[in-house]
């Protein structure tokens, strides 16, 4: 214990993590402490903005309640320090966070020194004691600019959109030009027509020592209609087909750059199929752990230390041929700071421990930087013409050899293309004017792809690609814009879609028409309603706001602040005085919006029919609001939208909810409630299957599988119930058995089995349960009485939401 005293007088270490610290810790001797301020330790007051307009923008800081205890603690701490070392990251919210610190903890700058270093290995922590330096200010001040600029477009944003459009919905800086983008794809694809062609394909066969080998051939050119397809294959009948040309081009492929922040949450989509959060807090972990190097990056490049082990590793377990050395230059828009790429921290290590996600994305990460400095892959590509007799038109098969694989042998970047072609294949060996035999020949009708809705990986390149964002922000945005309902993310099914096929058989064309699913998608963003209605309003009030190059802008003007060529309380002025103006003017001039649309007058009863946002979502209405008889109202169901329903589907809306007869003596009905369409029965709800289950056509019999699937849930959801209350069950949940009593939820211990818990001994763990809340609560209270008595003015302020705040969270 007297050695950690001593420790703590010389040398005090402070940190984001406890992860990184636990990491830093085995780096130094026994004269240094780590301690984590687990992110950052203050944030911008919620009262009046949190800035003072008045005084040039001033930010008002506070430190969160959760941290208080975490700053009496590095307060103390550092008094007795010889030294603090301000550890936190090397970029914009790292350099803020090291502020704070400097600031909160009153730091002299005599006994205080910055460090900063993009891996945490012992030789890159030893390199940056020896080498500390100031607090960056340039890099706090952009901090500073993005934090209150977003607060204010947040706070002033917000309250618009409550008045004119529909209480508790935000708006935010990037949040809302992420979701235009999302908008304007799906309007594509409300707008886009298929258009369909007859693709003819063939399998031929050639001989070669005796062997019969085939191969598939495409027609180049596609037909309109099936006659010309028909007539087409008819004429195939007793046509020879013969080789016209044999075409081979040496080729090659070039390995990708190692990886950035968003070419990493592209790839980790792609082939692991993590979501961007996902990707960052794995990243995360290996970057403490001392795995990989800092995982917040616009660079490409390759430390020369890196890139030598890197070429050790290539050599000694592949050979010389397969070594290429590159430099990679940064390409994208605006980039951050001059860090490494993200690569392993020890490149001659192929894989790690930890968890499972852990593993694979380490690995994807090796591989990539490994292929980074490897050789070009060498292919040839064999390109076949046949001709038809008598016919302009000629089959062309394509295929590829790989002559020296090169980084091909460790990896192959994925892409977003969603291919409906097959890709090229091995060929067998065929000369100019071969004949080859006909084995098969069909014409398949096939329809033009509709604009790809984004994924959450091409959402991000769509970003970058704009230079809207950074690489801590595009995470962050994503998980915004899904969480306050403007985004959902999910896979849709598809649905059936009929298509012509002709095939030629013993000389006759044959036809029939056939059915594939169609519009099938996985893990993609489909924005809502609520988003295209808010979308449309700003777009026509705040057009620079959701401008894709003001935004881009705004990002050149942080950057420019970070280089010290900018004030930043200027930028923020140049910007909010404007702003403010707009949404005063709004406020005053603008008229409410709903995305109302009236589609007809019901025929029955004369009254309009109409589509609008409602207080909980898309709803139908039947009749006005002067009217002396009450409107009716229909939630929309989850594949219907304001834009597209029609007119007759709104009217079947009104039809619901619908009795489908009897089970056990009961009533069973269907309707749309505030969280989708459900099945009632006996006082208890199952929801419809998303994809299969129309309430507008389910009958008795798939609700009573529905029904049934929902008591078998159940049953097994309960593990023991007691006649003695029946309020009182031992209950299986997402985390295992739990008590639950009087509508709360109690833990059972580790030692105890659920199935065997008595009664009495249930209600015991109640008690207990009880008092550990009541202590708690208590404790908060007492927490936020004092929180209270240390602030000027006692009075009671509304919460206004704001556009999350892109800062780290460690």
């Amino acid at each position: 214990m007297a050695k950690k005293e001593k420790a703590t007088e010389e040398n005090l270490v402070i940190v984001e993590s406890p992860a990184k610290a636990k990491t830093i810790e085995k780096f130094l001797g026994k004269n240094y402490l780590v301690k984590s301020s687990f992110g950052h330790i203050r944030d911008l007051a919620k009262k009046d903005f949190g800035i003072d307009l008045a005084h040039n923008y001033q930010p008002q800081y506070v430190v969160s309640d959760d941290k208080k205890e975490v700053v009496n603690e590095l307060k103390s701490l550092s008094k007795n320090a010889q030294t603090v070392w301000l550890a936190s990251d090397e970029d914009r919210e790292g350099e803020a966070i090291a502020w704070h610190l400097s600031e909160t903890l009153e730091l002299h700058s005599d006994k205080t020194k910055r460090i900063v270093f993009h891996e945490i290995t012992k030789d890159a922590i030893l390199r940056a004691i020896e080498t500390p330096r100031d607090i960056d200010s340039n890099l706090v001040n952009a901090q500073q600019a993005r934090r209150v600029l977003d607060r204010l477009v947040g706070f002033e944003l917000s309250p618009v959109l409550w008045k004119k459009v529909k209480p508790s919905l935000s708006a935010g800086r990037v949040q809302s030009v992420a979701v235009r983008l999302l908008v304007e794809r799906e309007r594509e694809i409300f707008d886009f027509k298929a258009e369909s062609a007859f693709r003819v394909s063939a399998i031929f066969s050639v001989e070669e020592k005796g062997k019969k080998n085939e191969f598939k051939a495409d027609l180049n050119h596609r037909f309109k209609t099936a006659e010309e397809a028909h007539a087409f294959l008819e004429s195939c009948s007793d046509a020879n087909f013969k080789v016209a040309s044999v075409t081979k081009k040496p080729s090659t492929k070039t390995p990708a750059a190692p990886f950035t922040t968003s070419t990493l949450q592209q790839e980790a989509a792609r082939k692991l199929g993590f979501s961007v959060g996902q990707t960052m807090s794995v990243a995360q972990k290996l970057y403490e752990a001392g795995k990989i190097t800092y995982m917040r990056t616009d660079s490409v490049n390759l430390a020369k230390s890196a890139v030598n082990a890197v070429v050790s590793s290539i050599k000694s377990e592949m050979g010389d041929k397969y070594v290429k050395v590159r430099q990679y230059k940064t390409k994208s828009k605006g980039a951050q700071e001059a860090h490494e790429a993200i690569r392993p921290t020890y490149p001659e290590i192929d894989s790690v421990g930890g968890t499972a996600t852990e593993k694979k994305l380490y690995d994807l990460i090796y591989k990539r930087t490994m292929a980074s400095q490897m050789s070009d892959a060498v292919i040839e590509k064999t390109t076949i013409n046949i001709d038809v007799d008598g016919q302009k038109h000629h089959f062309v098969a394509s295929g590829e050899v790989v002559k020296f694989d090169g980084f091909l042998r460790v990896y192959i970047e994925s892409t977003d293309q969603e291919e409906d072609e097959e890709s090229a294949s091995f060929l067998p060996p065929m000369q100019q004017n071969d004949l080859l035999d006909l084995k098969k020949l069909e014409a398949r009708q096939r329809f033009s792809q509709k604009p790809y809705r984004y994924s959450e990986a091409s959402l991000v390149r769509k970003l970058e690609e704009l230079g809207i964002g950074r690489p801590s922000t595009y995470a962050p945005t994503i998980s915004t814009i899904q969480q306050r309902g403007y985004v959902v993310k999910e896979d849709r099914q598809g649905s059936p879609r009929p298509y012509q096929y002709l095939w030629l058989e013993n000389g006759t064309v044959k036809q029939e028409e056939k059915t594939e699913m169609a519009n099938a998608e996985r893990n993609k963003l489909f924005p809502t309603d609520i988003a295209m209605v808010v979308n449309d309003f700003l777009v026509n009030y705040f057009p620079n706001v959701v401008s894709y190059d003001f935004t881009a802008k705004v990002e050149q003007e942080f950057d420019e602040i970070a280089l010290g060529k900018v004030e930043w309380q200027k930028a923020i002025d140049d910007f909010y005085k404007p702003f403010h103006h707009q949404v005063e003017e709004t406020l005053e001039k603008s008229e409410r919006k709903t995305g109302e649309r009236i589609l007809g007058n019901d025929p029955k009863t004369g009254k309009p029919v109409s589509v609008r946002i409602g207080r909980f979502g898309p709803m139908a209405q039947l009749g006005s609001s002067e009217d002396e008889e009450k409107p009716r109202y229909a939630p929309l169901t989850r594949e219907q939208h304001l834009e597209t329903i029609t007119f007759e589907e709104a009217l079947k809306l009104f039809d619901l909810p619908r009795d489908l007869g009897t089970y056990e003596d009961k009533k069973v009905v269907v309707g749309i409630g505030r969280f989708g369409p459900y099945v009632r029965h006996d006082g208890k709800f199952a929801s419809l299957k998303k994809g299969i289950d129309d309430p507008m056509t389910i009958d008795l019999p798939r609700a009573i599988e529905l029904i049934e699937e929902k008591r078998e849930r159940d049953n097994k959801k309960t593990i023991k119930t007691f006649e003695e209350d029946k309020d009182l069950q031992v209950l299986n949940g997402r985390w295992g058995p739990y008590i639950s009593y009087k509508k709360k939820n109690y833990k059972i211990p580790k030692d105890k089995e659920a199935a065997s818990l008595s009664y009495d001994e249930c209600l015991k763990l109640v008690e207990e349960g009880d008092k550990t809340k009541k202590t708690k609560s208590t404790k908060g209270k007492k927490k936020a009485a004092s929180t209270k008595s240390t602030t000027k003015s006692g009075t009671k302020t509304k919460k206004k939401p704001e556009a999350k705040s892109t800062s780290k969270s460690k």
